[in-house]
């Protein structure tokens, strides 16, 4: 994976801005996120208690890292327009993919760039 395997799913550069452009904070961040979304991905499911509350949560994490599909898409479901989530879970997914290939063309970055 690398930059070029981006879709959109998530606005980077708005992360960056955000961050202040500090990579541990950015790298921090995604960490949580990813973490957290093997959490939100079992809540996904209309049948059980909570889906609402997991939606709303992704919410607000995918639009405070950039992922403003995953957001939207969450916004919908909340209001009854996705009753199967499966878009929350295609943008989801869409948003961790993204996220993959950002964390590993950084890590390529760092192994070009050479050590003082």
């Amino acid at each position: 994976m690398a930059r070029r395997d981006l879709t959109g799913a998530v606005d980077f550069a708005y992360l960056e801005r955000f961050a202040a452009g500090d990579a541990q904070v950015i790298d921090e961040v995604l960490g949580l996120f990813r973490e957290q979304a093997v959490l939100w991905s079992g809540l996904l499911d209309p049948g059980r208690d909570g889906w609402r509350d997991a939606a709303h949560t992704i919410k607000g994490a995918a639009r405070g890292i950039g992922a403003f599909s995953l957001g939207e898409a969450c916004e919908r479901a909340e209001g009854g327009g996705d009753p199967t989530l499966d878009g929350v879970r295609d943008a989801l997914d869409a948003a961790l993919s993204d996220i993959a290939a950002y964390v590993h063309e950084r890590a390529l970055q760092s192994l070009r760039t050479p050590r003082s």
